[in-house]
């Protein structure tokens, strides 16, 4: 069979690590994934940055990683911090990508709380890959108590924007046939490896959507953005052949 790809993203992995492990300390406690709340940062001298923050903090109250604290209590004073826990992390890190191991040796682990991992060596076990990464997310929940998103396609780059899709608890593909209808309406900013000074050089350039670029000539997007530009090009289209 052609070559599957899963890119296997934790959702919001410090909040929801911090929360099972208030809720294991403290079964009458509230689920922090419930309320407005964020990881990072100190709520006495209002120091530090948010780290993860809950989905009613981001879409009540328009809290986003990496803002300062300060500017998080000013759109919610009633906010809940919590403070980080990176032995916590790791500990729940090693847990989850050991699952993953435990499926196949295939694995990239990218990040503490995102892998790839290569569909294709265990693909004999299901009926689809749909199923796979069901089967997955939902040993991650019913075993862990976290959620995950799990992106499907036949290369790394659009594995990963298919997990970026809706969340959380989602599984999503995004297949070189769906790239023209699920990706190239999305603005510049979304697509990987376009940081903000790459999406406002291509704004200004006339360049506002995936599909934009994905309809640039290479050599023009080059003579503005050097290497990154071909890179952009080619993730737009969909190659990739890492």
């Amino acid at each position: 069979m052609d070559r599957i790809i899963f890119h296997i993203d934790v959702n919001s992995a410090y909040l929801s690590w911090s929360a099972i492990d208030l809720l294991q300390a403290n079964p009458d406690s509230v689920d922090i994934r419930t309320i407005p709340a964020i990881i990072g940062g100190n709520r006495k001298t209002r120091h530090g940055i948010v780290l993860a923050k809950s989905l009613s903090a981001k879409n009540t109250y328009h809290i986003h990683t990496a803002e300062p604290v300060a500017n998080a209590l000013k759109k919610c004073p009633t906010l809940t911090i919590i403070p980080p826990d990176h032995d916590s992390y790791s500990r729940h890190s090693k847990q989850f990508v050991g699952f993953l191991r435990s499926l196949t040796s295939e694995i990239e682990q990218v990040s503490v709380d995102e892998c790839y991992l290569d569909y294709t060596s265990i693909a004999s076990r299901f009926s689809s890959p749909e199923e796979g990464a069901a089967y997955i997310r939902n040993y991650i929940y019913s075993h862990f108590g976290f959620t995950v998103n799990v992106g499907i396609s036949s290369n790394k780059v659009l594995a990963k924007m298919a997990s970026d899709f809706e969340k959380p608890d989602k599984i999503h593909t995004l297949f070189p046939s769906e790239i023209e209808k699920k990706m190239w309406h999305l603005p510049v900013r979304t697509l990987f490896f376009t940081g903000r000074a790459a999406a406002q050089k291509l704004n200004q350039l006339g360049i506002y959507t995936i599909g934009d670029i994905a309809k640039s000539n290479p050599d023009f997007l080059k003579a503005h953005l050097n290497s990154q530009g071909v890179t952009l090009w080619n993730y737009a289209n969909g190659r990739d052949n890492s």
